[in-house]
């Protein structure tokens, strides 16, 4: 995983370091000029232009700027807010105006058709919450930060201002942050292997859901917890004696109306995990069963839809009542019928209050996915676009997770390993036209894939290296 640091605890990163800031600059001045050749091509007789500002940012940008010179690379420094040189045409513009820690606004020099480098983060972005005025922020064709990203970087608008994120190493300890973004690779590294004596019921989970007028969720469920590594899945919605169109490897159990809460309590012993929420539907009588199920099982409980609005504001007390580990997986709707209010602009902290209030594990949906746990972990997921965007597509995510809690994950893990497979398997689909039906079915592409960059044009392409 990727280390997310705020800019604060950048600061007291910083501030740790057993070099001098001297020595910092110059590795992060390094840096950059490495970042800047590899754009620029080849360096004799290129045009360089650096706006450095007063701080540490600018002085990162004047080290840069030596560098390049030593390589034939003919630089102008100027201040944020100077006239630009005039002249030949400018091959690469350096950003180095302002830092994290920047709040206000600034006036970014006209560069047109110009590549553009920001170190750290693009000036006027918020390193805290991605927030950034219109026309106040100069979008990058790459940026080089250093030691770990920054929430800014991950979370809209600041991602799709940023282009390509290089983290580049400068000897900083982040062995302390408290968030991190996921990839791949650590999804693989999570997800145990099949036993050679595993059998069907070793990672059987059952999905209480579905409802007469929304049966569909219940199967994109069903059929995403079978496809994410489930051997059985029980499917019950509650009232129905049967569920037309559900996945044949669903196995389809009538429960009644009402107390169906006690039927689950009553054979839940060799399951390893519950879903329950998708397509059920409101009605006092249901959101009664609701409170009373999420009490009377200790499973491992995936909470989606409209079993997050049946609880409400009353869901943290009610979950610090159950034995077992639960995952919550609002949007922002669902969110503010949880918490009272919408997330915010800093999601990270919001997912973190919540988690923290009702003792779960909370996935916050959006363009970045933000999931919590209740002791302040943070992981993020960049591997989703707007192709996600489409009905239904919560309710596969929902099965996944509750597959990956079925095979054992702790429910961080699981909520976060599900939102990477969940936006690869979008990835992969087409770029119009796609439906939450065909995620299902790209799961095991996806699965076999996990070693390579997620697709999709809404990811930008991070790197970590020297």
């Amino acid at each position: 995983m990727i280390p997310i640091v705020t800019p604060a605890e950048m600061r007291e990163i910083d501030a740790a370091a057993p070099e001098p800031v001297e020595v910092l600059i110059e590795r992060a001045g390094a840096a950059t000029a490495s970042a800047a050749l590899r754009l620029l091509g080849s360096a004799y007789g290129k045009r360089v232009l650096v706006v450095a500002g007063k701080g540490n940012n600018g002085n990162d940008g004047r080290s840069a700027a030596r560098r390049l010179t030593t390589r034939g690379v003919r630089v102008a420094v100027v201040a944020p807010g100077d006239a630009v040189p005039s002249g030949p045409a400018v091959d690469l513009m350096i950003d180095a105006a302002y830092g994290t820690g920047f709040r206000g606004a600034w006036t970014p020099p006209s560069m047109a058709g110009v590549p553009v480098l920001a170190v750290d983060i693009p000036s006027g972005v918020d390193g805290l919450t991605g927030a950034a005025e219109p026309g106040g922020v100069l979008e990058a064709t790459a940026t080089i930060t250093f030691a770990a990203l920054k929430p800014g970087l991950v979370l809209l608008p600041g991602r799709s201002l940023c282009g390509t994120v290089h983290v580049a190493p400068i000897g900083l300890d982040c062995s302390r942050a408290r968030a991190w973004q996921v990839e791949g690779s650590d999804v693989a590294a999570w997800v145990p292997q099949r036993v050679v004596d595993s059998h069907k019921w070793r990672h059987a989970c059952w999905v209480v859901a579905g409802s007469p007028s929304m049966p569909g969720a219940s199967h994109l469920c069903v059929g995403a917890a079978l496809r994410a590594g489930c051997g059985y899945v029980r499917l019950s919605s509650p009232g129905l004696d049967r569920s037309v169109g559900a996945p044949t490897e669903a196995v389809y159990h009538p429960t009644p109306a009402a107390g169906w809460a006690d039927a689950l309590a009553a054979d839940a012993g060799r399951f390893a995990s519950l879903v329950i929420g998708p397509g059920l539907g409101r009605s006092p009588q249901g959101d009664r069963e609701i409170a009373r199920a999420v009490v009377a099982t200790a499973l491992p409980l995936v909470l989606d839809g409209d079993a997050l609005s049946a609880l409400g504001t009353q869901a943290g007390e009610l979950l610090r009542l159950r034995a077992g580990a639960t995952v919550l997986t609002p949007h922002d709707g669902e969110f503010e019928r949880l918490a009272g209010r919408r997330p915010g602009s800093d999601r990270f902290r919001a997912a973190r209050d919540l988690a923290a209030g009702c003792g779960a594990v909370v996935l916050l949906k959006g363009p970045t996915t933000v999931v919590a746990d209740p002791e302040g972990r943070v992981g993020v997921s960049l591997a989703g676009d707007a192709r996600l965007a489409t009905a239904g597509s919560g309710d596969v995510l929902a099965g996944i997770i509750g597959a990956l809690l079925a095979q054992g994950l702790d429910p961080w893990r699981a909520a976060l390993a599900g939102a990477e497979l969940h936006g690869r398997a979008g990835g992969r689909g087409p770029q119009r036209g796609l439906v939450a039906g065909d995620l299902v079915g790209l799961l095991p592409d996806v699965w076999a894939h996990l070693d390579e960059p997620a697709a999709g044009p809404a990811r930008p392409a991070w790197s970590v290296g020297a």
